[in-house]
């Protein structure tokens, strides 16, 4: 577990870690005004008891003559109002100190949290497509949440638990040795067997904690996200009972971690309860024993009073650490995701595109042990060009434009632009150059204006610019005469739009973003006949200066391609459409 902390303290920045260091600062000194509240206990209990011996000892003759107190009433209220006062001192040091305690806890959950979304959206889409989006999901929020309240909560109290014990210990030292130690290593004792007891079914517990979130998720998301067919088919009480079957363990394991850290408390409260007693009892039995015994007692059972309470955060700080350590690992691995050299740079600069997209002897396997997509491609397209690709499911087809885009790295060969190899260093500045149109376009929940201008944030929106790219795309007519025109809120996935109307706001968006290559990927493969015509139309009306990539299952929608691609098991065909008398030919000589 210490290593597992070791980790995540080099996560946080240095402007944190001071922040946790200070803290530390603060716990020793909520302890030295733990340890005079203790202290003040002996004195005050002894002036109630006998007023007179007080007054007249010597050790207390500076206070009194300083405070001009001429008898034993005036000395027992000065030390009562003193009692009372480095109480309150102890009382709201404390509250000060849990105040940041809370604060920090959850500022570094923040950064945690920030931390692993910020390395996760920046890794590569190959990892992307290995991973399930719940998993990353729950690291993101749920487990998160877990290292705060299992992780950094707990330690931040067991360091200011073994502070607080260390003050506690040190007065009743000073009062009884014996009875200090013997009450300390006892409770001690009983803890750290019950600790023995319980380790194992805690780390069960927080393997099932961290599985069965992930799981958790995952069954929320099928079921609300596939919503359409779930009340079509009449299918509620299937995902109902998968999300029972995965909840109930989990919060099984959630109960019996929660026992475990605080059933110890009950019995040892009672324990300090029957320790007490019997010294009351061998102390009374000594040559003036009652009037001994009231301040030690006091003292004592102030003591235990403040001790048990921290020996049990300690237990249930330790008992959170155990239960959260699966869920630890699983953020920690999330926070030690590399980052691209890029991360950091916010202007990346174009690299230079003039002539042409080049593919040499290009080889594309997902795994090793996993057959080859693409073999042996060659390929040349020139700036400007409209091409088509074409090819049975499976082909490659998706997987050759992912690695023109650089969301995929080629097993072997080249991807060369105007001959300049694109490998990691350089590929954002590739990517700068690229649009992307998909089948399904993910639309947000906001404006017209807002979803054209995708990942702008609303202060640098350039209205005339997305005004423009929706009159390229032909969607402007539309916009302008819904009621808020650009204003329009378009609901979850574009719900409020038509199928044609989703395809062109994709297509007004990479206008928007003003790239010189778009790549439609079967983007209208999902409309009927009248829709796609008018999306086809939108697309060729585009400047000719633009490379533009169409992915299709019809021929009829690369109609107006320069050359057609065709892919067959990773193997490349091309056509040229330019210079035959009809399209049909094309299919003619295809068939």
């Amino acid at each position: 577990m210490t290593q597992l902390l070791l980790r995540l303290w080099l996560h946080f920045d240095r402007k944190r870690r001071i922040q946790f260091i200070g803290l530390l600062f603060l716990m020793v000194f909520v302890s030295f005004a733990e340890i005079i509240s203790i202290g003040s206990v002996i004195p005050f209990l002894g002036i109630l008891t006998a007023p007179d011996q007080i007054f007249t000892n010597p050790r207390f003759q500076f206070v009194i003559e300083f405070f001009y107190i001429e008898t034993s009433a005036e000395l027992v209220l000065f030390f009562t109002l003193l009692f009372a006062f480095t109480a309150i001192i102890a009382s709201v040091t404390r509250i000060f100190m849990l105040w940041h305690f809370s604060k920090l806890s959850f500022l570094a959950g923040g950064d945690i949290s920030n931390e692993v979304y910020r390395r996760t959206l920046y890794q590569p889409y190959k990892v992307h497509c290995s991973r399930n989006s719940s998993e990353i999901i729950n690291g993101i929020s749920g487990k998160s949440n877990i290292v705060i309240y299992n992780s950094i909560v707990p330690t931040l109290t067991i360091i200011s638990s073994l502070i607080m014990m260390t003050a506690i210990i040190f007065i009743l030292l000073l009062v009884n040795p014996v009875i200090a130690l013997t009450s300390f290593f006892g409770f001690g004792f009983i803890y750290l067997v019950i600790m023995n007891f319980a380790r194992n079914q805690l780390l069960i517990n927080s393997e099932v904690m961290a599985q069965k979130s992930t799981y958790l998720i995952k069954s929320l998301q099928e079921g609300l996200g596939g919503i359409r067919d779930v009340l079509i088919d009449g299918s509620q009480m299937t995902y109902c009972q998968t999300y029972k079957e995965v909840d109930a363990p989990l919060r099984q394991a959630q109960g019996i971690n929660l026992f475990i850290s605080s059933c110890p408390r009950y019995f040892l409260e009672a324990l300090g309860m029957v320790l007490i007693a019997f010294l009351a009892y061998l102390l009374t039995q000594q040559v003036n024993g009652l009037t001994k015994a009231i301040p030690t007692l006091g003292a004592f059972a102030f003591g235990a009073q403040r001790l048990l309470p921290v020996l049990q955060q300690s237990f249930s700080a330790w008992a959170s650490m155990q239960g959260g350590r699966a869920s630890l690992i699983d953020t920690l691995n999330l926070l030690d995701q590399p980052l691209p050299k890029f991360y950091n740079k916010s202007n990346v600069k174009f690299i230079p595109f003039n002539n042409s997209i080049r593919l040499n002897d290009l080889n594309f396997r997902y795994a090793s042990n996993s057959p080859f997509v693409l073999k042996n491609l060659n390929l040349n397209i020139k700036k400007g060009s409209r091409i088509g690709f074409i090819g049975k499911t499976g082909s490659g087809k998706s997987t050759l434009i992912d690695i023109i885009m650089g969301l995929l790295s080629p097993t072997s060969g080249k991807l060369l632009i105007d001959g300049k190899i694109i490998n990691s260093s350089n590929c954002r500045s590739w990517q700068k150059h690229i649009a992307h149109v998909p089948q399904s376009i993910f639309l947000s929940d906001s404006t017209i204006v807002e979803n054209i201008a995708f990942g702008i944030s609303k202060e640098k929106i350039d209205f005339n610019r997305v005004k423009q790219a929706a009159k390229q795309a032909q969607i402007s007519k539309d916009i302008e005469s819904w009621p808020k025109k650009y204003a329009t809120s378009i609901g979850e996935r574009g719900i409020r739009l038509s199928g044609g109307q989703r395809q062109r706001i994709g297509i007004a968006r990479a206008l928007y973003k003003k790239a010189d290559v778009i790549i439609f990927d079967e983007a209208t493969s999902a409309l009927d006949n009248k829709t796609e015509e008018d999306v086809i139309q939108a697309i060729n009306n585009l400047s000719k200066d633009l490379t533009i990539l169409i992915i299709a299952h019809r021929l009829s929608t690369l109609k107006n391609c320069t050359d057609i691609v065709e892919l067959d098991k990773g193997i490349v065909k091309q056509w040229k459409v330019k210079g035959m008398k009809s399209f049909k030919a094309l299919i003619t000589k295809r068939a």
